[in-house]
């Protein structure tokens, strides 16, 4: 099996804290931008907080069941070079697929509720879930 190569270029302050807010205003933001278009990366990951920003519509999901899914398992929808992959632990945001973009991959935890899932699958977006209380990127990934 072929194993990703992973670049992680990010920004955060120096407490390590990975707050969209307030790194929009650091001095390198155009920089940090421009170098990731330069690297020209098929797929990116972006967590929960930066997603919700930037890729995901307003609003929470609200769960009507509360049953967790509770084990590991996928759904892939699109087979594409590039994806959009999306760290969110219990599923919680909401997503309008736009054609423009890279295909969603959602990465969430056996935490999940089972409506977000059968959510995820109406919108035509795949998901991975792995890890009992938090996401387990290693295995993600393979």
């Amino acid at each position: 099996m072929n194993r990703p190569y992973i670049i992680c270029h990010m920004i955060s302050s120096i407490d390590g804290r990975i707050d969209c807010a307030m790194t929009e205003k650091l001095n390198g933001v155009a920089e940090y931008y421009e170098t990731l278009d330069e690297l020209n990366t098929p797929t990116t990951v972006s967590g929960r907080v930066t997603a919700e920003l930037e890729l995901a519509e307003q609003g929470k999901f609200i769960s009507k069941s509360n049953e967790i899914f509770g084990k590991e398992g996928f759904s892939k929808k699109v087979d594409t070079d590039g994806y959009n992959v999306v760290v969110d632990t219990k599923g919680t945001l909401l997503w309008n697929i736009r054609p423009d973009k890279e295909p969603l991959i959602i990465i969430t935890s056996e935490q999940v509720k089972k409506d977000y899932l059968s959510y995820l699958d109406e919108k035509n977006i795949s998901w991975i879930v792995c890890g009992k209380e938090k996401i387990d990127l290693t295995r993600a990934s393979e």
